[in-house]
């Protein structure tokens, strides 16, 4: 939990940090104190790029808990200030049966807290068991998809668990899946596809591993049990700078796929290999209509309109949220769907439960089960206390079929209030951003200069600017206001598109959003860990770097390739940088 700095203890912090912040986090300066540049234009970087999230998003803070500190637009307004403090609770706590105000949790969950997921706000961390009995760190989702015939990673998503599979459950109840029968086994890179030895000229070597990961059938307690399924894991990203990209508009991302799509066309491309046709009409020139979200009932806060300035009832978003980018609006993107699937906590715009039909009709032909309801006069799902009676309720309550709509079994009363909504809202959306670190440091300048020449920016494409920020939000949310980061020039390093690296067991689907890297070089010190890539398989930079030029097909090979015959020198200036920004 973050304080309210005064401007003065600010810039004490600040002076503070040029010793003690750059050892902390690796990097050595060559140059005059870091507190002599701040702010300033140094060698290849301009004022502003010590600011990523612009003077709106970006916090002075750049120690070990620089990653929860809230957004100066925060500071501006007590409200605010007030709401971001309250729902960090709802991040932060775990939920329970029976605790308030964090009660709710389950029937079945995939955690009993977000912070589980998200350790001190961050990445999730390497796991060499999928396990979520303790709260360290354990990121991992897993993807249970139908294979096709030729082992394709990119089949649709298995309907006997939830699309967020759960792995936890509240008594009487078994788990949608048992974390007994799950194994993960990490396996050795020996040779790179694409022919890029494992060594440096200069005798450095490198070591890739990946993940196996299987289910038994057994483990699933659901009916019927899936058949033909496959298994991959993704990890969960920060959450800071989030409310940022949400400010991005529309247009500037069209424009963004226009110019890529542009530059393929002009090399005699296929486009459709570079740019996912399922967000990009090359006939058209234009957006698929799968790169637009759609939401309803909800207004933009500076105009009192919808999103596209009309009276419309539905709101459109590019797309921009997740890996695969899934979610086109922070208000209902991963965070605001997460307090409500990952624990399983109703809302009042969402007084239902997140399950499977499978998984319900299991639980009431479960014996034990039943037995023990039958037990528990005071249990809701005890009905008339038959065995038939308490089947059906159990049933009727877990079923996503008839717990939306029907009555018949239980009357919801939301968990979550929408005040306590709204406050998560605040929380997520005004998230700063760690301020640049160690610019005025001539390796970290020659990293910059070598990021942009090996090719890595035409994906990680460093700044983006912000419109009005007329962002939309839920009902639910009332009229109150969420911060805002109108007029931002922002740096995420981030072409908010998707790009394919074809890494051996990719991720599900092969496309992949550009993950931005902006304050990842603070990891280690805010999460004692500083994994990357989608299933934490990377465990530094150059290891990452070295993923993206596993295959010749990969759209990053001829970046990678180009950093393997760079000099140690330079491949540690580069790695200086990304530890920078």
């Amino acid at each position: 939990m973050k304080h309210l700095y005064s401007s003065f203890a600010t810039a004490i912090l600040a002076s503070l940090l040029v010793g003690c912040g750059d050892e902390a986090s690796g990097i050595q300066t060559n140059e005059m104190p870091e507190a002599n540049y701040v702010g300033e234009a140094t060698g290849n970087f301009s004022a502003d790029e010590w600011y990523p999230g612009g003077k709106l998003g970006t916090t002075e803070n750049i120690g070990s808990n620089a990653y929860s500190d809230q957004a100066p637009v925060v500071d501006q307004d007590k409200a605010l200030f007030d709401a971001f403090f309250a729902g960090e609770q709802m991040f932060e706590q775990n939920y329970s049966e029976t605790k308030a105000p964090f009660k709710g949790l389950g029937p079945a969950s995939v955690r009993s807290s977000c912070f589980d997921c998200h350790p001190n706000y961050g990445h999730g961390k390497w796991q060499s068991q999928y396990s979520t009995k303790y709260a360290n760190g354990n990121g991992y989702l897993l993807v249970v998809y139908h294979p096709d015939s030729e082992g394709s990673n990119d089949g649709a998503y298995i309907s006997e668990v939830t699309g967020m599979p759960q792995t936890q459950a509240t008594a009487p109840f078994l788990p949608p899946i048992s974390e007994e029968g799950i194994n993960i086994q990490w396996k050795h890179v020996t040779a790179m596809e694409s022919g890029l030895p494992m060594k440096f000229a200069d005798g450095e070597t490198y070591d890739l591993i990946y993940p196996e990961v299987t289910i038994a059938q057994s483990a699933f307690n659901t009916s019927p049990l899936p058949s033909n399924y496959a298994v991959r894991l993704e990890s969960t990203i920060g959450v800071i700078g989030t409310g940022l990209l949400d400010a991005i508009p529309n247009d500037s991302i069209r424009a963004q796929y226009a110019k890529t799509v542009s530059y393929f066309k002009r090399s005699g491309k296929d486009v459709s290999e570079y740019v996912n046709a399922s967000f990009w009409d090359s006939q058209a020139d234009d957006f698929a209509a799968g790169a637009w979200y759609s939401v309803s009932n909800g207004k933009l806060a500076a105009t009192g309109k919808y999103a596209d300035n009309s009276d419309a009832k539905d709101a459109k978003f590019v797309k921009r949220f997740t890996y695969a980018l899934t979610r086109g609006t922070l208000q209902d993107g991963p965070g605001a769907n997460a307090i409500w699937n990952i624990t399983n906590v109703s809302r009042p715009d969402r007084p239902y439960l997140y399950t499977t039909s499978a998984w319900a009709k299991a639980m009431s032909e479960n014996p034990t089960v039943i037995a023990k309801i039958k037990a528990d006069s005071s249990s809701p799902y005890y009905a008339d206390g038959t065995e038939k009676g308490i089947a059906d309720a159990v049933r009727n309550l877990l079923d996503p079929k008839t717990n939306q709509f029907d009555n018949q079994w239980h009357n919801f009363t939301p968990d979550q209030t929408a005040d306590q909504f709204y406050n998560f809202m605040v929380w997520h959306r005004g998230l700063a951003i760690p301020r640049a670190r160690n610019l005025n440091d001539k390796d970290v300048q020659r990293g910059k200069q070598l990021f942009n020449e090996i090719g890595c920016a035409s994906c990680h494409r460093a700044s983006w600017k912000t419109g009005e920020d007329n962002y939309w939000k839920p009902v639910v949310c009332g009229d109150k206001p969420l911060p805002r980061y109108p007029n931002q020039t922002i740096y995420p390093y981030t072409d908010m598109m998707q790009h394919k690296l074809y890494m051996k067991n990719d991720i599900h689907g092969s496309w992949c959003r550009t993950t931005p890297l902006w304050g990842r070089g603070l990891s280690l010190v805010n999460t004692g860990a500083e994994d990357r890539l989608h299933d934490c398989r990377a465990r530094n930079e150059v290891e990452a770097i070295m993923w993206h030029g596993y295959s010749k097909n990969s759209h990053a090979y001829n970046a990678a390739a180009k950093f393997y015959n760079l000099p140690k020198a330079d491949r540690d200036a580069l790695v200086k940088f990304l530890r920078s920004i």
